[in-house]
């Protein structure tokens, strides 16, 4: 069993996530990816307090980005959770970004 704060890496601030928490009660985040959803709602749970409904997760595939004719970088794959809380509830998510 791994610590809450190695689970969940950080929230992930976009205009879609920010619509999703405010209209549908849903956050999102990048997590361990060894991490299952039964860990992520543990972890979002004893963070943030919050009663979890459900946790979606999806693989994010690496990218592969060319800056010019030779220099070619590569983007980690990494694993992202959408987690829906409770209604009525708003844990501080976005609090320290």
């Amino acid at each position: 069993m791994m610590d809450p704060y190695e689970i969940i890496i950080r929230p992930i601030d976009t205009e879609k996530s920010r619509f999703q928490s405010s209209e549908l009660g849903k956050y999102t985040f990048e997590v361990h990816p060894g991490a299952n959803k039964i860990e992520v709602k543990q972890a979002v749970e004893e963070i943030y307090g919050a009663d979890v409904i459900s946790v979606n997760m999806l693989i994010m595939p690496a990218k592969i980005n060319r800056h010019g004719r030779r220099l070619v970088t590569r983007r980690r794959a990494w694993k992202k959770a959408v987690v829906t809380v409770a209604a009525g509830q708003r844990p501080d998510v976005f609090e320290g970004v």
